[in-house]
């Protein structure tokens, strides 16, 4: 029987350029020359030792490879979702496009009807507090009474005292002249006379423009605040009858001012309208009650 050839042996797997180098598959064991070949089991020679499997070499790309499809695929949902929105915003607009505007009611309202017969007159200047007190503010103030003296010193110009006067009087007349721009003051009218060896009266009307604040009621409020702070057990008050929270008050402690010799005093303090009333009383005796009600009743009688 003649000898069958020794098959030759299976040539070692190409190694990746880049991949680390393996060991080539060990040559398969000489076929044993002597010992008879088993026909009926032939070696199988599509499937050579070793080759079908490169271990571990392909792992690396594949993962990687995976990687990559996974954010292909996020980055393409992600435009389709803007595609979408753009897409249904388009639509949206084309569609209200192609639709007949809506009608807005008439801004107009149906014609009224003029009064019949004729207009009514204009209030006298007598009732038209308006008329009255946009007028010369010094035709309001109290006369002086009879036998009485006037002061030559009188604060002011011709019956009229200018912000920076009136202020002049307060303890910050820097402070309160900004807080009276604030608060629009207009004008301010003033009189002044002296009666007997000692007593003095002074009335102020300060006006406002009064376009925002109620400055009239606020500079009321903050003179009655000031007349009976820190002297309340020393001072007697009592309402204005017909002015709502007018008020008058009498100090009953005299008290010298820049060296002067003691004086007793009284106030007054009520608003109108846009106008402030201030009514001051001096004397070196004290003052009655009756004495700085009369004045102030009949001042806000002519408000």
């Amino acid at each position: 029987m003649e000898e069958e050839p020794a098959r030759p042996a299976a040539p070692a797997a190409p190694t990746p350029p880049d991949a680390p180098q393996t060991a080539a598959a060990p040559e398969p064991p000489p076929v044993d020359e002597a010992a008879p070949v088993d026909e009926a089991a032939p070696v199988d020679e599509a499937a050579p030792v070793d080759e079908a499997a490169p271990v571990d070499e392909a792992a690396p790309d594949a993962a990687a490879g995976g990687s990559r499809r996974r954010g292909r695929t996020t980055l393409l949902i992600a435009a389709a979702a803007v595609l979408g929105l753009v897409a249904g915003t388009c639509t949206g607009v084309l569609v209200q496009a192609g639709r007949e505007p809506t009608k807005l009611p008439p801004l107009s309202q149906a014609a009224l009807t003029r009064g019949e017969g004729a207009a009514p007159k204009p209030l006298p200047a007598d009732q038209d507090r308006r008329v009255r007190t946009d007028g010369d503010l010094r035709e309001l103030l109290l006369k002086k009474p009879r036998g009485a003296r006037e002061i030559e010193w009188l604060d002011g110009v011709d019956g009229w005292m200018d912000l920076a006067t009136y202020v002049g009087a307060f303890g910050s007349p820097s402070e309160q002249f900004s807080e009276y721009v604030h608060d629009d003051f207009r004008r301010a009218a003033v009189t002044r006379w002296k009666t007997g060896a000692t007593r003095t009266v002074e009335i102020r009307l300060i006006q406002f423009h009064q376009e925002e604040v109620l400055s009239a009621l606020e500079g009321s409020d903050t003179g009655r605040h000031w007349a009976g702070w820190g002297r309340e057990d020393d001072t007697d008050r009592w309402p204005i009858p017909g002015t709502g929270d007018g008020e008058v008050f009498v100090h009953n402690r005299p008290e010298s001012v820049d060296g002067s010799p003691p004086l007793y005093s009284a106030e007054a303090h009520a608003w109108r309208g846009d106008i402030e009333m201030e009514i001051w009383m001096a004397d070196t005796e004290r003052i009655g009650k009756d004495q700085i009600m009369d004045l102030a009743r009949r001042q806000m009688e002519r408000l």
